[in-house]
């Protein structure tokens, strides 16, 4: 395979179960993902939002704010696509899926952090940015498929095939591009 245009294949459940064990390691090394939403008038839209927590199942939890317009495109347009991106690596995920926005107060304390509190206006108790402030709700994206790039080298050998290809005009083959269909996500 070359970078950036790999073959997908099908595989069994212990080739899928690795290629899931590749995904979520790397978004658990990249941490932030561009999520992109539909408007209502079938505009994209992007915006960075960082992944709070994973599960096995599938599923991939942000926060989110109840008083953004992602949460009126949901009500409208569930399905999303997250890319994670890392440029040191150049290693990549790009992933379908459906969002759910979650007010579970259980759920919000347990995934609740901090850093959190800049993104909500201090207005006083109970919206002050904490744990039962009203706007904070969660996103759960259960996972359909996913596409991804993972190096199958080390580092350096992987930047000196980079060098090595612009002088020579040739694509550098550092690993493939995986793909991790409906079915194999979910069983």
């Amino acid at each position: 395979g070359r970078l950036g245009a790999g073959r997908g294949t099908r595989c069994d459940m212990s080739e899928s179960t690795n290629k899931l064990d590749d995904v979520f390691a790397l978004t658990d090394k990249i941490e932030v993902a561009m999520m992109t939403t539909r408007n209502a008038e079938g505009n994209l839209t992007a915006r960075p939002m960082m992944t709070q927590d994973r599960q096995l199942s599938g599923d991939i939890w942000f926060m989110t704010n109840l008083e953004t317009h992602k949460i009126s495109d949901l009500k409208e347009h569930p399905e999303v696509n997250l890319a994670y991106f890392d440029s040191g690596s150049k290693q990549w995920v790009s992933i379908s899926g459906h969002a759910t926005v979650s007010r579970d107060p259980q759920r919000i304390r347990e995934l609740y952090k901090p850093s959190w509190k800049p993104w909500f206006t201090q207005e006083g108790a109970p919206r002050d940015g904490g744990p039962d402030d009203p706007r904070i709700a969660l996103l759960d994206v259960r996972v359909n498929e996913a596409s991804y790039y993972k190096l199958d080298q080390p580092r350096p050998i992987v930047l000196f095939k980079i060098a090595l290809a612009a002088f020579s005009r040739n694509t550098p083959d550092i690993g493939d591009v995986q793909h991790v269909a409906a079915g194999e996500v979910h069983g």
